[in-house]
């Protein structure tokens, strides 16, 4: 691939970037859905004292500007961690179900009763937000807060989720309901990919977390919640400040071809091969009894969650589909005869192609040399810096999360009042909130913040 073609692609990848990620108004307005679902609970006498959890992406802040809320109603359970039972969970939520028709603002309402965790489907009228919601879903949060964790081991791990997301939308393989990946199974994917590249940028998970974490959450809960991301901490500190460790400097392009490669005979290897983030291994399928039998098209084991099958949703008749999307798109990337639009076509959906056709166009970069990453920051030097400097400003990406960042040394983990902003040149630094701060009319605050 010529170094043109690469400039190019990550120029493209770049503009991808700014169109998808959300700004402040996309926050607030979740941030209001979620304010407005706890008022529902609150009209509904068998959810007395529930209070609404976001996990997700929009907790692991893997979120698009079109994603969608994954809720949690969690009950009132003193301080352990509630246990219901999925008869009592599916009855809770035709109750909630009622309250949503009864107050209104909610459309295309669908109750799922017999998912494997049961949960209730439906749509903001006046935000055109998609909601999920479940309840008692401590597994869910968990994840979530996990993955936010791993997202600040290296950067890039956050943009590739994204751009893995939209490419998925584009060749409609990121669709769990017609056979294709959940976004969480491609999370999982790009920290395989990320674990597997030469040099490793990500570890195997059980040297973040050894343990099965779904197994975990039981007793007192802020005891669990605190051992959890002291573990999570301890370990990341050491993975990051280990100076014998070689660094990885691969561009987002670089990196990006490299995953469609590496799964683009996926068809073939998921007969016989599993996706373990666990051990960050591929793994015989016939010599791992947690796997067996093998009853699915294609293995990506929950790390948390073991032995869950992540991407039990892709059927057989798809992976096909799926392994020929990773071929052809790999192809695409690499041939020299490409333009503009056709690499748009193969990278995002057409509704994000149209944004970015709107969109001022952004100059290409022309820095010698290709883009590089050196101790999990871009160093890039471009003729116009605005470009970079307009992609990530401080109201974009202050995180209303402040209870899951792992920085402290001494506590290896803040469950305090912080935020974070993105300077421009991609470096972070955390800031007290005044603990009388007031976030507009804003009701939502982390669980630990109460």
């Amino acid at each position: 691939m010529s170094a043109y073609i690469t400039l190019e692609l990550e120029h493209i990848l770049k503009e991808i970037l700014q169109v998808v990620k959300p700004q402040q108004d996309d926050r607030s307005t979740r941030l209001q859905v979620i304010n407005e679902l706890q008022g529902v609970v609150e009209s509904v006498e068998s959810l007395r004292g529930a209070t609404v959890e976001p996990f997700g992406s929009f907790v692991s802040n893997l979120f698009t500007r079109w994603g969608d809320l994954d809720i949690s109603i969690d009950l009132p359970n003193g301080a352990y961690i509630s246990s219901a039972g999925k008869k009592r969970k599916q009855n809770l939520l035709v109750d909630f179900q009622k309250a949503l028709r009864k107050m209104g603002g909610w459309r295309r309402i669908k109750y799922i009763p017999n998912a494997r965790v049961p949960i209730l489907k439906f749509e903001s009228s006046r935000q055109s937000i998609s909601c999920d919601i479940s309840i008692d879903n401590l597994q869910g949060q968990m994840k979530s807060k996990l993955l936010f964790w791993i997202s600040e081991i290296d950067e890039r791990f956050h943009d590739m989720v994204l751009l893995v997301k939209e490419w998925a939308k584009a060749h409609d393989i990121n669709n769990p309901k017609s056979g294709t990946f959940n976004s969480y199974s491609l999370s999982l994917l790009v920290i395989f990919h990320f674990q597997t590249c030469e040099p490793a940028i990500l570890p195997p998970l059980r040297d973040i977390y050894t343990g099965n974490v779904a197994d975990d959450l039981q007793g007192v809960r802020a005891n669990v919640e605190r051992h959890i991301a002291e573990t999570c901490a301890t370990n990341i500190r050491k993975f990051r400040q280990n100076r014998t460790r070689k660094v990885n400097r691969s561009s987002l392009s670089e990196l990006f071809r490299s995953f469609l490669a590496k799964f683009s005979d996926i068809g073939l290897r998921a007969s016989e091969l599993g996706i373990c983030p666990y051990t960050g291994k591929w793994e015989y399928i016939r010599s791992n009894m947690r796997w067996l039998p093998k009853t699915y098209a294609i293995f990506i084991e929950d790390p948390f969650e073991q032995p869950e099958n992540s991407a039990r949703t892709v059927s057989m008749g798809n992976l096909t589909r799926v392994s020929e999307a990773f071929e052809r798109s790999c192809r695409t990337l690499s041939s020299a005869d490409q333009n503009r639009g056709s690499l748009l076509a193969t990278l995002v959906p057409p509704q994000v192609s149209q944004y970015i056709a709107r969109a001022t166009p952004l100059r290409s970069p022309t820095y010698n040399g290709r883009p590089t990453y050196n101790g999990g920051r871009y160093h890039p030097q471009p003729t116009h810096p605005q470009v970079y400097r307009n992609m990530h400003t401080p109201s974009q990406t202050q995180h209303q999360f402040q209870n899951m960042r792992l920085e402290t040394p001494q506590t290896q983990h803040q469950f305090q009042n912080t935020r974070v902003e993105t300077r421009s040149n991609y470096s972070t630094v955390t800031r007290p909130v005044q603990a009388n701060h007031n976030q507009g009319q804003q009701r939502w605050r982390a669980r630990s913040d109460r």
